[in-house]
């Protein structure tokens, strides 16, 4: 293992997401810290590729839920 632990290939691991539908890959051993729910890992957890196998399939835009596309937009442009 390396010394952070959401970098062990070898670590198990959740998905957690939050009330902005943010959502963090998160080391299993770890207390899921208030605020976030697991949404992927079950509950021991899984392998971290399964997990950000997950994050890529269902977190397509990476804006938190409550900043409207208009106020993004007109950052952006």
């Amino acid at each position: 293992m390396s010394g952070n632990p959401f970098d062990d290939e070898d670590g198990t691991f959740l998905v957690l997401v939050n009330s902005r539908g943010q959502h963090s890959l998160w080391p299993s051993f770890a207390e899921v810290p208030g605020g976030w729910e697991v949404r992927y890992g079950g509950p021991s957890g899984t392998d971290r590729r399964a997990c950000l196998d997950y994050v890529d399939a269902s977190w397509q835009d990476i804006r938190p839920l409550d900043v409207p596309v208009e106020a993004h937009d007109s950052v952006a442009g």
